[in-house]
C-alpha cells in the first residue's frame, strides 16, 4: 500500500512539472505587452487627468519648467540681496564675506539646477524615445 501512495505522489509531482514545463517553453503568448513608461502611467491615470506626460505639453515638463521659474526668481532675489548686503557691509570684513558668500551660493544653486535640469531631459528622452539624446533632451 506504501508503495502504491508513493508511485501516485510521485507520478502526480512529474505531471505537474511536465505540465509547469510545457507552458513556460512551448506555449506563446496570446497577448502583446507593452513595456513603455508611457502605457504603463496610461493604464494608471484617472478619468480628468491629462494623457501625455512627456513631451512639450507633458506634465513633467509643466512641472520642471513651473520649478525652474521658482529657482530662478529666488535665486535673482538672493543676488540682489547679496549685492544689497555688500553695499550696506560699511567695510567690515564679516559682513563683505558674508554678502560674497551669498552671492557665490546663490550663482552655484543656479548652476547645479540647470545640470539637473540637463540630467532630466537627458534620462526622460532615453526612457521615452528608445535610447540616445534625440527627441525631448534638447527641447526647453
Amino acid at each position: 500500500m506504501k508503495i502504491a501512495t508513493s508511485l501516485v505522489r510521485h507520478t502526480s509531482l512529474l505531471a505537474f512539472i511536465a505540465i509547469i514545463t510545457f507552458n513556460v517553453f512551448f506555449v506563446t503568448p496570446s497577448f502583446a505587452v507593452d513595456l513603455s513608461i508611457q502605457s504603463g502611467a496610461n493604464s494608471a491615470k484617472g478619468a480628468d487627468q491629462q494623457t501625455d506626460l512627456f513631451g512639450s505639453s507633458g506634465v513633467f515638463k509643466t512641472i520642471t519648467n513651473t520649478l525652474l521659474f521658482i529657482l530662478g526668481a529666488i535665486s535673482v532675489i538672493m543676488i540682489i540681496i547679496g549685492g544689497l548686503r555688500y553695499v550696506i557691509s560699511g567695510g567690515d570684513s564679516s559682513a563683505v564675506s558674508a554678502a560674497k558668500n551669498t552671492i557665490l551660493y546663490a550663482i552655484v544653486g543656479v548652476i547645479v539646477a540647470i545640470l539637473a535640469y540637463a540630467v532630466i531631459n537627458f534620462v526622460i528622452g532615453s526612457f521615452t524615445n528608445g535610447g540616445g539624446t534625440s527627441g525631448g533632451a534638447t527641447s526647453v
